[in-house]
């Protein structure tokens, strides 16, 4: 039997995985020996070893999507904020350039097992483009992601102030800019670094031990965003992150007692 096999990606893209990998040899050293034994009975079941054939199937794609999510988690829990370094002439405010971003992030995504690949595709909008970026992980899953910019040559105030070709260009550089930012969930701020108008943010520290705190606990992190008035988390002030770390403690407490109580009743 081949160590590589081919699957499908969500995003339609085949991948070559080894199902020798360390991600995968749990479920090899079970499911493929049985399929072997199967296959070499005189009377096996084919329907049989299809439905274990899909199993082990589903399974690898579960695997290879939790790799994928585990080393996003690792990597955006070390990306601080990202210094605004470019003016907008036609908005009067402060922009982090794609060069910026790219510094601050690509040692730390490359280091965690990803790779960044930008390219243009079809059914944009007109007088858009939609511009693709594929993040691969080493485990053998990758997602593709889109935003779909305007390149009609218009300035900020409906004026014609580039040509089609300069207007596509720029829709490029920009959709690529936008599409790291938002896949890595890279947050920007002035030049102060203070990321919340002149308020002082949790630290990078911090942001770990809340971040890792709060998954412990199952936190719902969207309602956690909500409840302190933020975007995201390594936006809290630091001057409330006791407060934070307290709450979700308390959480995790009572998601504990409930349990138990449940496991007395159900044996009782």
């Amino acid at each position: 039997m081949s160590r590589k096999q081919e699957i499908v990606t969500a995003n339609g893209a085949a991948v070559a995985q080894d199902v020798r990998s360390p991600s995968y040899a749990p479920l090899a050293d079970n499911l493929l020996p049985m399929i072997e034994r199967l296959a070499m009975e005189p009377a096996f079941d084919p329907a049989r070893l299809e439905r274990l054939l899909e199993m082990l199937e589903r399974e690898r794609e579960r695997q290879l999507k939790l790799a994928f999510t585990e080393a996003m988690a690792k990597a955006q829990a070390e990306m601080e904020p990202v210094v605004k370094d470019k003016d907008n002439g036609q908005t009067k405010s402060k922009f982090a350039s794609f060069g910026a971003l790219d510094r601050a992030v690509r040692p730390i995504y490359t280091k965690h097992g990803f790779t960044v690949t930008f390219d243009t595709g079809y059914d944009a909008p007109q007088d858009h483009v939609r511009v693709l970026c594929d993040v691969a992980h080493t485990g053998g899953y990758q997602r593709q992601y889109h935003v779909d910019m305007p390149a009609d040559g218009k300035g900020a105030k409906g004026g014609d102030v580039m040509t089609k070709t300069h207007a596509t260009g720029s829709a490029v550089t920009y959709g690529r800019r936008y599409l790291l930012a938002m896949i890595f969930n890279i947050a920007t701020e002035d030049d102060d670094g203070n990321a919340a108008g002149g308020v002082e943010c949790i630290s990078k520290k911090q942001l770990t031990q809340l971040t890792k705190a709060a998954k412990d606990a199952a936190v719902d992190m969207a309602k956690f965003c909500n409840h302190f008035g933020i975007a995201e988390v390594a936006h809290l002030p630091a001057a409330r992150f006791h407060q934070a770390i307290g709450m979700i403690a308390v959480k995790k407490a009572n998601k504990a007692k409930a349990a138990g109580e449940a496991h007395a009743a159900a044996n009782g």
